[in-house]
């Protein structure tokens, strides 16, 4: 049950477009000049879209745009924690395990169905 090589750059295409996404909206917090945020923000919105479209390449849209979306909302939440001080309740973490438990059995179960059709 090993995954190959191009679904695994898929994965690490996918979770690097939900980093850059986390990181847009870092930078339009954290930056203090507003022409560089700006340009930081568009920067890394640019970057974020070229993984997510090479992540589709080799993953699935559900599965590219569910992992994206994961990576982006974690690393969000932690990052607000850690720079902005904000707080992260209980039902945070709860709704972080049930994302990525849903990644989790998504990437499974497409990955059964691609078998059986093979």
């Amino acid at each position: 049950m090993t995954m190959n090589i191009s679904k695994k750059k898929g994965y690490g295409w996918a979770v690097s477009a939900g980093l850059n996404a986390a990181f847009a909206a870092i930078s339009a917090k954290f930056i203090a000049p507003q022409l560089f945020r700006y340009a930081m923000v568009i920067f890394f919105n640019v970057v974020m879209w070229g993984c997510y479209v090479n992540s589709l390449k080799a993953l699935s849209s559900l599965q590219a745009t569910v992992t994206n979306f994961a990576t982006n909302f974690l690393f969000s939440g932690l990052a607000g924690f850690f720079l902005f001080d904000e707080p992260i309740s209980l039902k945070w973490f709860a709704g972080a395990l049930l994302i990525v438990v849903g990644v989790f059995i998504l990437s499974r179960s497409s990955n059964e169905e691609k078998k059986s059709k093979d």
